[in-house]
């Protein structure tokens, strides 16, 4: 395969500055693998990325992007796990393969996040990513990509394994049990097929726009609330018995959605924290005590759930092309940034062909 010197890539400058400029193909170190990126997608994350309020990005310019799909184009020293030509799915994370976290698969909360020297790397967020016409991955953050599914689906592979890490951290176990899905965005409609396809008994999805709502319905929901015209904690109650739901994945991330996880999940329930937050929320902390509430943080997609979410997407419990809703090119980035921010036409997911 022919690899040029320089390539196209997205490259942040100052806050909200990002300008597509040409760069210098990534050199490869031990254990890594040059991919010439085929689609990229728009994350919620990237947002932060954007307004420079991400903890932990480096401070100079570097290339945006976490969530990308490609294929092999050239190998580094060491490396014979991969060949030329093979179409991959990527992990952000890498972890330093040296601190008691990583060793055993916390890979997402690395006691040496963000140390590029000891190891750690987290792509388009830490370290350069894939907004950009190839870039480097170290071979643990890589996945054969199956033949049934297309570099679009491949895309969503982080979004689909950011809900089913908590799932994993909250004992893995919702086979016939009610879960509470709060916010119907893409990791909240890719979380109501998780959970139906783990064996929840009912899934819940709450929000505010019917057009995701419906999704959620269409790709196994069995109730869907929209807060705007019901009472969360009525329904839920309702549906419940009374008792709560089981289990709850705040999947929103807004200034009131923890309160409303904790008045929804029964006693003696878990919450997941899928979402990220504009800044402190209030809970009432009393009640998470009083009906001794579990509650799980989970950042990213940790715990080798890439796989298990490539497993699950291959074998059609995972359906991506309904949340893919509008397709760019890589010039046109602003364009799609656009979309995605403002949700023009409900945008969901915006992909980015490269």
């Amino acid at each position: 395969m022919l690899i040029p010197t320089t390539m196209n890539a997205v490259v942040l400058h100052d806050a909200d500055d990002m300008r597509v400029e040409e760069r210098s193909v990534p050199e490869l170190g031990l254990g890594e693998v040059l991919l010439k990126v085929n689609v990229a997608s728009i994350c919620g994350t990237d947002l932060k990325v954007l307004h420079r309020t991400l903890q932990g990005q480096p401070a100079g310019e570097f290339i945006m992007g976490h969530e990308y799909a490609g294929t092999v184009a050239a190998l580094g020293p060491g490396v014979n796990e991969f060949q030329i030509g093979e179409r991959v799915a990527v992990e952000v994370h890498k972890g330093c393969d040296r601190c008691e976290n990583c060793i055993k698969g916390w890979y997402t909360s690395c006691l040496n996040y963000g140390d590029l020297a000891k190891g750690h790397r987290a792509k388009g967020l830490t370290c350069d990513g894939g907004f950009a016409e190839y870039a480097v991955n170290h071979i643990n953050t890589l996945y054969r990509l199956p033949d049934n599914l297309t570099f679009e689906q491949a895309c969503m592979v982080t979004t689909a394994a950011s809900p089913l890490w908590p799932i994993d951290l909250m004992g893995g176990y919702v086979a016939g049990k009610t879960v509470l899905i709060l916010g119907p965005g893409p990791i909240g409609l890719i979380a109501v097929q998780l959970c139906k396809a783990l064996g929840a008994e009912r899934v819940i999805l709450s929000g505010t726009r019917d057009s995701r709502l419906d999704i959620g319905k269409q790709h196994g929901a069995d109730f869907t609330i929209n807060v705007r015209r019901e009472n969360l904690a009525e329904r839920v109650r309702e549906i419940t018995q009374g008792k709560g739901a089981d289990s709850v994945l705040e999947c929103a991330g807004g200034p009131t959605s923890m309160q409303e996880a904790l008045e929804n999940v029964k006693r003696g329930g878990r919450i997941g924290v899928v979402a990220w937050y504009t800044g402190p929320v209030q809970m009432d902390m009393n009640l998470a005590v009083r009906s001794n509430v579990r509650i799980y943080a989970a950042r990213g997609e940790g715990g080798m759930n890439c796989g298990r979410s490539l497993a699950l997407m291959s074998a059609g419990k995972v359906a991506a092309d309904p949340i893919i809703t509008h397709h760019f090119t890589l010039d046109k980035i602003h364009e799609a940034f656009r979309t995605y921010v403002e949700r023009i036409d409900n945008a969901l997911k915006v992909v980015i062909h490269i």
